[in-house]
């Protein structure tokens, strides 16, 4: 069973991948954002941080830790048991 956290995230995710489908910016530039910026430009501004942050917390809430546990044995094992000799 999913936790909330990760619930949210599973609409998030799907809700994003509606919008990136703007369809209401294909046919006007304007209104301008800052003075040159096309509406249509700054909708992708606006998403690419969006999608940036939804990653973060996909990274942060969904990883699996077993990867994690896997990658810190391995580097475990294969260190050297000693000090290096001067």
């Amino acid at each position: 069973m999913l936790k909330k956290s990760e619930n949210f995230l599973v609409i998030a995710v799907l809700l994003v991948y509606i919008l990136h489908q703007d369809i209401w910016f294909w046919n006007t530039a304007k209104p301008f954002f800052f003075g040159f910026m096309p509406i249509g430009l700054f909708y992708h501004v606006c998403f690419s941080l969006v999608a940036s942050v939804i990653m973060c917390l996909l990274v942060k809430h969904c990883w699996p830790e077993y990867l994690e546990k896997e990658v810190d044995d391995i580097e475990h094992n294969h260190l050297p048991d000693s000090k290096p000799q001067d």
